[in-house]
């Protein structure tokens, strides 16, 4: 009986070991032969970084101590949490959404205006030139759809097989909600040039554009951009796609300048001094995309809460903001509503000027920019026109 045992449970460690292999294997193939994960900076790259200020140990670093470290047990304890089935963190209607037509968008007379896709995704016509910021158009924000959740909105403004010929892409970062590799791979063709923060060229060159067309920038750099001063300036956060590249590539806000309207848009980070620092040498913008979701209080360092965004957005001196990461994925324990709810109040408090859009809505810049009604607490209720006759 005890031989009979022991057998038993050698076979069944040789049959758990083997399964945590195999699924090792897996998980080593997926990350090598995915193309979603992108590539790594060339050691030739690296030595460059080296130089920079920001830039130590082999890894691109933030320029105040920030605390992104989370042991075992409250990773542990945080993943109920996580997944708990809480209907507040997606709206349990359709989003409201305005159609765009590609013809609206070809037709380059006319003022600054920007489209949002929500989260952080824009298209931005300024000065003649069609520019797309962060462009994730994808469904999942993961680099397999069975890894993460769907995009509240079943369709976009508009395809992205529909949109005019892009001059320019700008990237933040490379973070799955804000590089999506099936997005650049319907782009590319399409688009002249691409800016981003130092290393993720590295991304762009494994996905088939030309490094011709690829510009890298570090913090407080700037270029002239087919008419525009185009300036990365710093955030708080960090970057990664895969399982030991974190740090690999550089993560920034951007500064883009025209001949009328100046536009900050913040990407993904925590409150910090930079934004003052943004404010004193570059402001003021007419117009700030400011960072406003995905927060929790154990990453606050990495993500600013509401109340943080608007004191950012008067730290930078917008003369009006908008929040951005928010209403399209839920990456956060927070309800969905909470972002806009809580920014929207401080704004209020601090005598800030705040707009909230509509998905694919115009936002004209030489309008008065005044949020309408409150789409995200649901679909307005129209009287039954039977009931109303009775």
């Amino acid at each position: 009986m005890l031989k009979f045992f022991l057998n038993t449970l050698k076979y069944l460690m040789i049959a758990i070991i083997s399964f945590i292999l195999i699924l090792a294997l897996v998980a080593i193939l997926f990350v090598n032969l995915s193309p979603q994960f992108g590539a790594n900076p060339s050691k030739e790259k690296v030595l460059q970084y080296e130089k920079l200020d920001y830039f130590k140990d082999g890894k691109f670093s933030n320029l105040m101590p920030t605390n992104m470290d989370m042991d075992f047990s409250e990773a542990i304890k945080m993943l109920p949490e996580f997944f708990k089935n809480d209907p507040t963190r997606r709206p349990d209607f359709e989003l409201p959404i305005e159609h765009r037509d590609s013809l609206e968008l070809v037709n380059k007379d006319h003022p600054t205006r920007l489209v949002w896709f929500g989260h952080s995704s824009f298209l931005l016509q300024i000065d003649g030139k069609n520019i797309l910021i962060d462009p994730m158009f994808g469904e999942v924000p993961a680099p397999n759809p069975l890894l993460g959740k769907k995009r509240y909105s079943k369709e976009l403004p508009i395809e992205v097989e529909k949109l005019p010929q892009i001059d320019m892409i700008i990237m933040s970062h490379d973070h799955y909600d804000h590089l999506d590799y099936g997005s650049i791979q319907k782009l590319k063709d399409k688009t002249k040039s691409f800016y981003m923060p130092l290393g993720m060229g590295a991304h762009f060159e494994d996905w088939g554009v030309d490094p011709s067309q690829i510009h890298e920038l570090g913090w407080w750099e700037e270029i002239q951009a087919d008419g525009l001063l185009l300036a990365l300036t710093p955030a708080r956060h960090f970057s990664g796609r895969g399982l030991n590249n974190r740090f690999a590539t550089l993560w920034g806000s951007w500064v883009i300048q025209g001949e009328s309207d100046n536009i900050f848009f913040s990407g993904d980070s925590g409150y910090g001094p930079h934004f003052k620092q943004i404010g004193e040498k570059y402001g003021p913008f007419n117009f700030a995309m400011m960072e406003c979701g995905q927060y929790n209080e154990r990453w606050t360092d990495i993500h600013m809460v509401p109340e943080e965004t608007a004191q950012a957005a008067q730290d930078v001196k917008a003369k009006i903001f908008m929040p951005i990461h928010w209403a399209a994925f839920t990456l956060a324990m927070h309800s969905w509503t909470d972002p806009v709810e809580r920014v929207l109040a401080k704004a209020k408090q601090i005598n800030q000027p705040i707009y909230v859009p509509e998905i694919g809505e115009f936002i004209e810049l030489d309008k008065n920019l005044e949020t309408g009604r409150k789409w995200w607490l649901g679909p307005i209720s129209l009287p039954n026109p039977m009931i109303s006759k009775q």
